[in-house]
């Protein structure tokens, strides 16, 4: 039986990371990521640790175009910290329990943060990816678990019933990475290159920059291929396409160039507005930031959405396993994503990555994109950071992360105490 939980105190800081470049997705670029550290204490004194980092040019553009990077990173650590007032001395059961009481009063209180009255809902969850972390945390201390299949409800283990020995990394690649880095990515064992699509520009300039971009990335990699894998493709256009008939035009030069067999899925090729069914596009389509409750998963689903990419790391793993159970209960494939987050928030990923069934031809293994490494101008002292610094399964080899029996028996580190984070904590 779930014992009661009260926070009866919190603590918030951040640390700014830069990034080797700037980095292009939606439209934009971000110069750096603010990991942002949240600690809550319960009435009983058990104390936890979480993290999240931020990106607000994910969470919503407007806000990051409207306030630039800094002020809309401020604005968003403001969000944390309205959310940690929120769920002290509340008494709760379990984490989901206590985000979606919450959340209405957030979102509101959020909008008026920002000066968004129709502010992106995501903006929100990776506001609250910290505090939910710590929120799980505690309820792992509280109930003395310290493995994660035993923190995480019966009722979701079913979407989380594999055990891989290996999880398959997407590499992804932003509009200004040269073909140089991805041609030596491919060198590296990597096999399965994401390409960021949705260019700035009207919807033709953007349309015909990207079948620029696909076509030179396929020039380069089409008779290429690593020692144990075929090259594939997964395409993101983050939403950014208004029209469905620009979709079709990337599928026919997809057939043209003979790339399109090579494509494992094309992620949310259409703004999220846009509720036309995809059941006739010669492709898998998937759900990733359109997805943000279970009722757009349903929707999604219903328009013939055949994939969803999940994102503890940017929504919060308590909206995740909702999404991953509704998911497995009709049967769409899963792969999970990155934010460009630390080391810390990555194994909270593998964790989840290791344990959904495989995407179809990439059998016995799990489907993960992380990014930090080819992004961070300070990876390496971040890896540190990582309370498992140094072990196998933190390390990719040939595109492959290979997870032991100690990642299983360590559940990736997550129930250590990352004491750089805690650190900065002190310092408040």
């Amino acid at each position: 039986m779930s014992k009661s939980i009260q926070i009866t105190d919190s603590w918030l800081r951040y640390e700014k990371e830069n990034l080797i470049r700037p980095f292009g997705f939606k439209g934009g670029y971000i110069n750096e990521l603010w990991q942002n550290v949240c600690s809550l204490k319960s009435s009983n004194g058990a104390q936890s640790l979480g993290l999240a980092t931020q990106s607000v040019l994910y969470g919503d553009p407007k806000v990051f175009t409207r306030y630039g990077e800094k002020e809309a990173n401020e604005l968003m650590l403001k969000v944390t910290r309205r959310a940690m007032e929120l769920i002290t001395n509340q008494t709760w059961a379990d984490p989901i329990e206590c985000l979606n009481t919450i959340y209405p009063q957030l979102y509101l209180d959020s909008c008026k943060i920002t000066g968004e009255p129709d502010l992106h809902l995501n903006f929100v969850h990776n506001a609250l990816v910290s505090v939910d972390h710590a929120c799980w945390l505690l309820y792992a201390f509280t109930h003395n678990l310290s493995d994660f299949m035993s923190m995480i409800p019966k009722a979701y283990h079913a979407a989380l019933g594999e055990r891989h020995e290996k999880i398959a990394i997407m590499y992804q690649v932003p509009y200004g990475m040269p073909l140089s880095e991805v041609e030596r990515a491919v060198e590296k064992g990597y096999f399965i290159i994401k390409i960021k699509l949705g260019q700035a520009g009207s919807e033709d300039e953007m349309l015909q920059k990207d079948l620029n971009r696909i076509s030179e990335i396929h020039q380069l990699l089409k008779e290429k291929h690593t020692q144990h894998h075929q090259i594939w493709y997964t395409l993101d256009a983050n939403g950014r396409y208004q029209h469905k008939d620009s979709i079709e035009r990337i599928i026919k030069f997809l057939h043209q160039i003979k790339a399109h067999e090579r494509v494992l899925f094309f992620e949310e090729p259409l703004n999220e507005n846009n509720k036309e069914s995809v059941k006739n596009l010669d492709l898998n389509m998937a759900a990733d930031e359109s997805l943000h409750n279970l009722l757009s998963a349903k929707q999604r689903i219903a328009q013939g959405y055949s994939t969803f990419v999940l994102k503890s790391v940017a929504k919060t793993l308590s909206l995740t396993l909702q999404i991953a159970r509704l998911a497995y209960d009709n049967h769409i494939k899963c792969a999970c994503a990155d934010l460009t987050v630390n080391p810390v928030l990555m194994s909270w990923h593998q964790n989840l990555a290791a344990r959904l069934p495989s995407f179809p031809g990439l059998e016995g293994m799990g489907l993960m994109e992380t990014n930090g490494d080819m992004n961070y101008k300070r990876w390496s002292q971040m890896l540190s950071y990582h309370p498992c610094y140094n072990v196998s399964w933190l390390q990719h080899t040939e595109g492959l992360f290979h997870l032991t029996d100690d990642f299983y028996s360590k559940s990736g580190g997550i129930f250590f105490t990352p004491h750089h984070y805690h650190q900065l904590l002190s310092e408040v």
